[in-house]
């Protein structure tokens, strides 16, 4: 599932692009992905607004236009928003819905077809509960350890599950969250009470460290993420223990262990996170 770097490498490019254009049709092709309108209303609410830019918080994209209602889109596992400068005669593949814009054109393409797609208020609560419920976003300033810790006391949860949590903490997933705890020396199974201040902090740093490392190579692409562009994301090199089961710990040479937490599929050193 895009995780927070690379649902904002897509907002990131689609913040240069859209902008001032305005949406001239649309063309649904596979109404269940349209979850609060009928194609015909989700049509109608958005011909003939102008995008205004681009917004994300968590794994979510907000799309604000010139007008009361604007577009939320989540790209669950496979989803992906590619704008086109010049399209060419054909869609991008897996392509479900058109946007034809002023200039260039938008679609969202969706492999496994899992993505939502809502028109949303412009202004104040959107109405979709697993947005507006959000905790704070994994790279924003309001993200701290104190944060952390009072979500990890609040509950009775292995430390993944909390940061998996998107209520905790908007973004982080099941790549970044391994990634996150390896950095910071903390076994995914940890009993969240258990964490201390200190770790905490360690946690939050760590978080906040992958994810920027992510953003600078484009986010991460093992088979489906595209982004704006059409362009796979080049993070995967970056990563240290998820997908490396079996092979030893960049730091100390023991095998990388595979088991699950949470019913997750969780990737970490037994000598390091101890």
């Amino acid at each position: 599932m895009p995780e927070l770097p690379e649902v904002e490498t897509v907002r990131r490019y689609l913040g240069e692009k859209l902008p001032g254009k305005r949406i001239e049709s649309v063309d649904v092709r596979l109404p269940r992905l349209v979850r609060n309108r009928t194609p015909e209303e989700f049509a109608r609410a958005l011909s003939g607004r102008a995008f205004t830019g681009a917004g994300r918080k968590g794994k979510y994209l907000f799309l604000p236009l010139d007008g009361p209602e604007s577009l939320l889109v989540h790209l669950r596992m496979t989803g992906r928003m590619i704008f086109e400068e010049t399209p060419g005669p054909g869609l991008p593949p897996h392509t479900h819905i058109v946007f034809r814009l002023s200039s260039g054109r938008l679609s969202y393409g969706d492999v496994r077809t899992l993505g939502c797609l809502w028109i949303v208020p412009t202004k104040g609560p959107t109405g979709i509960p697993g947005y507006d419920t959000l905790g704070p976003d994994a790279v924003s300033p309001g993200f701290t350890g104190e944060i952390l810790r009072a979500a990890l006391q609040r509950v009775r949860k292995p430390v993944k599950a909390v940061l998996l949590d998107q209520t905790a903490v908007a973004g982080i997933g099941n790549i970044y969250a391994d990634e996150a705890l390896f950095l910071a020396r903390v076994r995914p199974d940890r009993p969240s009470r258990t964490v201390t201040a200190e770790e905490a902090d360690s946690i939050v740093r760590a978080v906040k460290a992958v994810m920027g490392e992510s953003l600078g190579a484009g986010g991460t692409t093992f088979r489906d993420f595209l982004n704006g562009e059409g362009k796979e994301g080049g993070n995967v090199s970056n990563l240290r223990v998820y997908e490396h089961e079996g092979e030893p710990c960049p730091v100390c040479g023991t095998p990388i262990e595979l088991s699950r937490v949470s019913g997750r599929g969780t990737r970490f050193c037994p000598k390091c996170q101890k």
